[in-house]
């Protein structure tokens, strides 16, 4: 499937402009499902309502509303949103290069594809290899879908890319939840548990293949799909199985466990396999979407 052009405009830094258009970079693998009603199975259409009315709305008569007191609305429309900052929805403004390794990947959210526009090969090439060669990256304002966003761009492969970034106001503080960090060395950790756990760590360690991992949930779901239909079940709800909880009180011996990981993981692959170590499922065959 061809790549849809999201939005059109130019890379600015100092007085370079680039124009570019932004792709996305990303795949939806995800299935796609129908809401039924379990009553006769007919399909649940998602509708807007309008509340006077209780008529359907179509997306032609829908326009957006900003709420500046109770049901009174400011309304506006796409020429709107562009009037209040001409340039930032035009422009991906590139205002600092840092060192990519000072990024939490906490920030990094969405990746774009960016592609150069006509007759602008020459300043996207020389942006590609400056900052390839600086090991920089630009941290750039992006006005996208009405929306301000900042956003990194780097080389990747031989093409630039736009990855959204989360404002630092959109991190929640770790401190609002509770972990031993802090006060770890009263946990009783020992040097022991320590040499495992780094031995198991180091056992498991190889290169970054992001090719060989996949969704194997949405293949055994799938996989699953498939049964149902074979066996004539396409109607069948399973019911609720009831899980025995944890208790969450009971003393776990660290040790034991790091010894058998560390075992394991030391085992030929053919042994792995036989002791049912290999869990890769066959990928089930496309069907067509159904909503």
């Amino acid at each position: 499937m061809a790549a849809h052009l999201i939005w059109k405009g130019s890379i600015s830094f100092g007085l370079v402009h680039i124009p570019i258009g932004l792709y996305s970079a990303e795949q939806n693998n995800q299935l796609s499902f129908t809401l039924l009603d379990q009553r006769d199975l007919a399909p649940v259409g998602y509708r807007h309502i309008n509340k006077n009315t209780g008529k359907e709305v179509s997306w032609n008569d829908m326009v957006k509303g900003y709420e500046y007191d109770k049901d009174k609305f400011v309304v506006l429309g796409a020429e709107d949103f562009r009037r209040a900052n001409v340039t930032a929805t035009q422009t991906i403004d590139i205002v600092d290069f840092i060192d990519p390794a000072e990024i939490s990947p906490m920030y990094f959210e969405k990746p774009y594809f960016l592609e150069p526009l006509k007759k602008s090969e020459k300043s996207y090439a020389l942006l590609y290899k400056t900052l390839q060669q600086t090991q920089r990256i630009g941290i750039a304002n992006i006005v996208i879908h009405t929306r301000q966003h900042l956003a990194a761009v780097l080389p990747w492969g031989n093409t630039l890319i736009l990855n959204l970034l989360r404002f630092h106001d959109e991190l929640r503080d770790p401190g609002t939840i509770s972990t031993p960090i802090e006060n770890w060395q009263h946990l009783g950790i020992t040097q022991k548990e320590l040499d495992l756990a780094t031995q198991l760590v180091e056992g498991m360690t190889g290169k970054w293949e992001p090719e060989k991992y996949h969704d194997t949930y949405r293949d055994d779901l799938l996989a699953l799909i498939d049964e149902k239909i074979a066996a004539g079940r396409t109607e069948d709800i399973a019911e609720p199985v009831t899980e025995k909880a944890p208790r969450t009180g009971e003393v776990i011996d660290l040790m034991a466990l790091l010894k058998r990981s560390v075992e394991e993981n030391q085992q030929p692959e053919t042994d792995q396999k036989r002791n049912g170590k290999d869990t890769a499922t066959t990928k089930p065959q496309k069907r067509k979407k159904t909503g």
